[in-house]
Order: C-alpha cells, then sequence, then structure tokens
C-alpha cells in the first residue's frame, strides 16, 4: 500500500489560562477547538466544572473561550492530568451531551489530517455534520434486527468471479480480506456491481460487523440503494450524503453514531460514517474524481476508506475497490499485494460484455469511407447507429464541452510531453515558444518521440452540435440529451438516441443496443496526467450499459486506433492498460508510483515556503517550478504560482511533515499570502 503519513503524536496545550499556581488533581477535557491555523493544529486541555462533569463526554460538543473568543469545540478525552503548571481555563457550556465524534472517527481525522498536510478542523467538518437539535432530541429510532436467514452468498454476482465467493465468505466469518473487483463492462448480471456492494455488506452484518459502501454521485447512490433494499431491507441501511438536508444528513448520521443502523451508504461524505464495528469498507469507481473533496484538505475517499481499514486507526476491516476500470492506485495496491485480484479471465469478460471495436480500423472500411480517419462521423458509426435503433435505443457519448486542450502532434495526434518531466506542454499562441505545464521548461526543438515529426497544433473543439445532426440524419428517430442541467436517469426500451455528456449517461430499462463513443481524441488530449486512464474509464463505464454481444450488444469508438487507451478498450483489458500507465509514472516519477505534493500561491509565498522546507535535509525530494498557472487565481494574489514536489513513497511522510511543518511557521509568523496544499491530487496538468 502507498505510504500513509503515520499519526504525529501533539502534546496536550493548555488554554490560555490565568496566573500560575500549583498542579493538583482536576477534572480535565481535552478539546479539539475549531481553529483552522495550522499552528494550532493540537488539543487544548480544558477544565470540566462539576456541573458538566456528566455531559462532556467524549465526543459532545462543548464552547471554549480561546484567544478572548468563544468558539467551538468537540471533547476527544476525559482526563485526571494535565502537563501544565498554569491554571487551566474552564469550558463555557455543553451545547450537546450527544457524542458526536466517536474516538475511532476521531484517529481517523487525525490519520486523514497528517496524511493530507491538513488540519483536524477541516477535515473534522467533514466527518461531524452540523447539529440540527430537534432531530437530535426527537425520540431514537428503534433498531429493528436484520433476517439474513435468506441470503445466500452463492446468489451474488461476486460469486460468479474468481475467489469472489471465498472473499464473501471470509468476510462472514468476521476474516478481513482486501480485494479489487473488476467488474465486467456489461448491462448483464454478470455486472451488477449494486447488488454486489449489498452482498458484500449483508456479509459483514452476518458476522456482526458494520459496512461504510462509498459511490461517486447520486445516480450510483440510487442503483446501491435499490439493491440494499432488495438485500437487506428498508431498515437495514441509511444514505448518507453531503446534499441530504440539514435534519435528513444529521438524522442519518445520528442512526449510524448510536449504533441504530450498522450500513452506511453515500457518496465521499460517508467515508466517515461512525459506524459501529465496521467490518467492511467499499468503495465503488474509485478513479471517478468526484470521490476527491474539494475543500481543504482535499482528502481522496479512496484513501480515507483505506486509511480507516488499518490499525493504526483503531479499526481492522476488510476492504473492496471496484470498477469497470482500474485506477493506477489499485494497480499500485495490487501490484504491492495490499489488494487481491477479483476478475473474469480475459475471454470469459469478453463473452459477456458488448463487441467493441474502433470506427475505419480495416482496409475494407477505409475503401468505403477514404475520409473516415478525419471525420467525426464516419460511415461505420452510421451503420452500427441503424443496426443498433432496429433493436433498441443507442447512446452516443460526446465529450463536454470546454476542456482546455493540450498540444498534440500535428502527423499523429500523440500528446505532446516534456522531455524533462514528461508534463503536457503548452503554448500561448501561433509563433510562441513551447513549454511544459508542469516544470516550466522551454522545449526548443522539440520533436515527437513516436513519429519524429516537429510540428505540433492545438485540438479545436467545436460546436455540440452531435444531438442536431443525428436528429438529420435520423429523421423518423427520437432524440433525448442528458448533460449539463438537464441529466435523464433511466430511459425506456424503445428504439431512440441517446446524446449524452460523460457522467450522464442514463440506463435503458433492458440495455442500449449499441453505443457510440465520439471525439475519443479529445478525451485522450486533455493536458492531465489521468487523461488516457480517464477516458478509458468513462468508455468503459459506457460499454456496461450495453447489451451483452450475444445479444446483439456493440459499441464503436471514433478516435485514433493506435491509442493504447483505445485497444484496451477493444479488448476489453484494463489491467494490462493500467499495469503499462503505472510502469510508465513511475519511469517518469509521477503519480502514485512516486508521491507528489502541490503548493499553489504568490510568487513570493512559494519563495518563503521552498527556504523553510531546508529541502537540503530532504535528498530524495525533488522540486519542479514554480511555473505560473493560466485561468485562475486566488482572492488575495495574483498570478498563480504553482510549485510540485516529488519523492518516492518510503521518503513521502518526512515530506508531508516539512510541507505541514512549513505552513505551520507561516501561519505563526502571519506571513502574506494564502497557499494551497495538495498532496497527490486527482487534476494534475
Amino acid at each position: 500500500m502507498p505510504d500513509q503519513t503515520p499519526l504525529i503524536a501533539a502534546p496536550a496545550v493548555t488554554a490560555p489560562a490565568g496566573p500560575a499556581r500549583a498542579p493538583e488533581p482536576v477534572d480535565v477535557a481535552r478539546v479539539a477547538v475549531d481553529v483552522a491555523l495550522p499552528h494550532l493544529d493540537r488539543p487544548f486541555d480544558y477544565e470540566v466544572p462539576p456541573a458538566m462533569a456528566a455531559t462532556a463526554v467524549p465526543g459532545a460538543r462543548v464552547r471554549v473561550r480561546f484567544a478572548g473568543r468563544l468558539r467551538d469545540g468537540l471533547v476527544l478525552e476525559r482526563t485526571d492530568r494535565t502537563d501544565s503548571e498554569r491554571a487551566l481555563a474552564r469550558l463555557e457550556k455543553v451545547v450537546s451531551a450527544e457524542p458526536v465524534l466517536r474516538p475511532d472517527v476521531a484517529r481517523l481525522v487525525r490519520a486523514v489530517a497528517d496524511h493530507c498536510a491538513g488540519t483536524f478542523s477541516d477535515v473534522v467538518r467533514l466527518a461531524v455534520p452540523p447539529r440540527h437539535a430537534a432531530t437530535e432530541k426527537a425520540a431514537r429510532r428503534e433498531r429493528v434486527p436484520l433476517d439474513l436467514s435468506g441470503w445466500q452468498p452463492a446468489d451474488s454476482p461476486l460469486a460468479a468471479y474468481p475467489w469472489g465467493r471465498e472473499w464473501l465468505d471470509a468476510v462472514a466469518r468476521g476474516e478481513v480480506p482486501r480485494a479489487f473487483w473488476q467488474v465486467a463492462p456489461t448491462a448483464g448480471a454478470a455486472g451488477s456491481w449494486a447488488r454486489g456492494f449489498a452482498d458484500a455488506a449483508a456479509a459483514a452484518l452476518r458476522s456482526g460487523r458494520g459496512a461504510v459502501l462509498v459511490v461517486p454521485d447520486a445516480h450510483d447512490l440510487a442503483l446501491l440503494e435499490a439493491a440494499c433494499r432488495e438485500v437487506l431491507g428498508p431498515d437495514g441501511f441509511v444514505r448518507l450524503t453531503a446534499d441530504l438536508g440539514p435534519a435528513a444528513r444529521y438524522r442519518a448520521f445520528l442512526a449510524a453514531s448510536r449504533g441504530e443502523v450498522r450500513v452506511v451508504i453515500g457518496t465521499r461524505a460517508a467515508a466517515f460514517a461512525p459506524v459501529h464495528d465496521v467490518g467492511l469498507v467499499a468503495i465503488w469507481d474509485d478513479g471517478d474524481d468526484l470521490h476527491a473533496e474539494p475543500r481543504a484538505p482535499y482528502p481522496h475517499a479512496r484513501d480515507v476508506l483505506a486509511l480507516r481499514a488499518v490499525p493504526r486507526t483503531g479499526t481492522r476491516a476488510a476492504v473492496l475497490v471496484a470498477g469497470h476500470g482500474r485506477s493506477a492506485e489499485a494497480q499500485l495496491w495490487l501490484e504491492e499485494q495490499w489488494l487481491r485480484p477479483v476478475a473474469l479471465p480475459g475471454r470469459a469478460q469478453r463473452h459477456l460484455s458488448p463487441a467493441v471495436r474502433v470506427a475505419a480500423d480495416t482496409d475494407r472500411a477505409l475503401e468505403r469511407d477514404p475520409h473516415a480517419h478525419a471525420a467525426r462521423l464516419p460511415h461505420d458509426v452510421f451503420e452500427v447507429v441503424r443496426a443498433g435503433l432496429a433493436r433498441g435505443p443507442v447512446l452516443v457519448q460526446v465529450p463536454r464541452t470546454g476542456h482546455q486542450q493540450g498540444l498534440v502532434c500535428a502527423r499523429c495526434r500523440e500528446p505532446a510531453r516534456c522531455s524533462a518531466c514528461a508534463g503536457p506542454l503548452q503554448a500561448a499562441g501561433p509563433g510562441q515558444p513551447v513549454g511544459c505545464r508542469w516544470c516550466g521548461r522551454l522545449q526548443g526543438g522539440w520533436r515527437c518521440p513516436e513519429c519524429g515529426s516537429g510540428r505540433w497544433r492545438a485540438p479545436v473543439v467545436g460546436a455540440a452540435r452531435t444531438a442536431h445532426e443525428l436528429g438529420r440524419a435520423f429523421p423518423q428517430t427520437p432524440v433525448v440529451s442528458s448533460g449539463g442541467g438537464q441529466v435523464r436517469t433511466e430511459v425506456g426500451p424503445e428504439a431512440g438516441l441517446v446524446v449524452a455528456t460523460p457522467g450522464a449517461e442514463p440506463r435503458a430499462a433492458t440495455g442500449y443496443a449499441a453505443a457510440v463513443l465520439l471525439d475519443a481524441s479529445l478525451l485522450l488530449s486533455r493536458p492531465d496526467l489521468r487523461a488516457a486512464e480517464e477516458a478509458l474509464r468513462r468508455w468503459l463505464n459506457v460499454t456496461a450499459l450495453v447489451r451483452p454481444g450475444a445479444e446483439g450488444g456493440s459499441v464503436i469508438a471514433v478516435g485514433p486506433s493506435g491509442s493504447r487507451a483505445l485497444q484496451a478498450l477493444v479488448r476489453l483489458d484494463p489491467g494490462t492498460f493500467a499495469e503499462r500507465e503505472l510502469a510508465e509514472r513511475a519511469e517518469a516519477r509521477l503519480m502514485p508510483a512516486w508521491r507528489m505534493l502541490t503548493v499553489e500561491g504568490g510568487p513570493a509565498a512559494l519563495e518563503q515556503l521552498v527556504a523553510l522546507l531546508e529541502l537540503d535535509e530532504l535528498p530524495e525530494v525533488e522540486l519542479l517550478g514554480p511555473v505560473e498557472l493560466e485561468g485562475a487565481d486566488l482572492r488575495d494574489e495574483a498570478p498563480r504560482h504553482r510549485l510540485v514536489l516529488r519523492c518516492p513513497p518510503r521518503a513521502a511522510g518526512a515530506l508531508v511533515r516539512a510541507v505541514k511543518q512549513a505552513v505551520s511557521v507561516r501561519s505563526a509568523r502571519k506571513d502574506e499570502g494564502a497557499l494551497r496544499v495538495q498532496v497527490d491530487p486527482v487534476a494534475f496538468g
């Protein structure tokens, strides 16, 4: 498993108080005060007045006086000693005696904060929702015993995969196996990941333990909820998402915190759910960027769940990472044997999935349509659409317009990369020098390593006219659009065209008869480290909505047939693609083979930070940049620059601690200029 930053033991620090006095036995509450300043990221000791002794329990919300102001806080523990020789300030108020921060969750919050170079205060806001007093005072939910006598592991889609049944049985026995489930991309039973997740939760419940199941979005959550209702019943779980109303979210949170329910499903906010005796943590489609928290310190749900599964946070849990695609992070865990694969052999997977090919991939196709490589809608696409409409609905995926495109080779269309760090190249305009977006080096005399051409071009994103064009080509066929502010969740089995942007593809009641993947080169040419991985993940998710090939299901992609991602799609082989992707990143010293930390801010602030880091003491750390970033700035400082720090995994703990210490020093000195620190950022281009 990648290096997880160890917990940093923080000594208890007293709150500002009165004159010195001799130490004496005292009732002490160790409090996490809601102060996000990095140099104050530690607990503070407060005296518990006798009147609050029964209510200031660990996990309770309190009010304390800090630096002359009343602030919120959470009691971490009660003790009868303090290291301070000064009088302690007293708790001002117990807001609620409800223990909303369980000790295991508090340890998880600390671990996540240290892993992400963040503060406890920032992370605990993600873990504990705001209080809703009326909901808290309402009658408690009666725990209904679940009857799992009729549940059989053999009926699970997981059981159809090698080692899947054994994994379920091990979880049901109370063991903690860790697996990566490579779900076949098909609308058939073998692709029913949601039912497999519900079965995994049932196995954890059978062992007397709880489960936390995390998905990227509301669409996937609806599928998982339906599966959990079928397997666990309507009272066997709760949904926990950040977009629930205040009362509903707090009600679901309390149901888990009070032990009234043992299974929580939800989006990234559910990764911290206070489930008692967690025996299983599972994440679906971990490569989806929606799993990454957009607020500091930007934790990824995959990392939160991984930290939750290891003993250092007080929990030992089984792990299930699953997807139609395979992220480089999952591949790393497989190669480190932290996860074990649950996957069908290639031939079996292709038999269960739709047939996939790239347009104009044969000499015959090129003879019929000589301009197919340059056409956005070549002849092959119209044939697939026409044949599909005879059997049912046809899905057309169109990349979202507005992506900032990097440079590509003018001859072979391979993305142009920096010779020094493999970063994407950019140019301000025609005739302007080409430079790297990551390290800032100019690339004079650049030549494509694939074909040797010295010419580059910037891909152009045309107007989104696909629905209109297809409507004219098939005038008697209804055309439905899904994307932007109008996302459809499902369409019927009748014939029709569905044009959708990535992530907004509705499910078809009986599966799509065919799917078309347009403008594949646009997804591949995005100036982002994960562009090819993300493109393949999105294409496989579309493939999973199509009927098996035995039922006539087919998928056609329009793009460069020599692309490794498209070749992996045709073979339905995300595993080999992930292996090569990880190997190339290791050679280029990129995530996740190497750990990377980005810091964004003004030039002066970045210069101060680098000086504080004392990189001579971190010999394995490499510094790239800083370079100026386009298209965004901080509120108090523009333009914005970014520097990159990278190191092998063995040095990651020292690097993260050093950056956190440097940020804390700047905070204590009240240096000007905000900094944005991210560890292993999802978007990197």
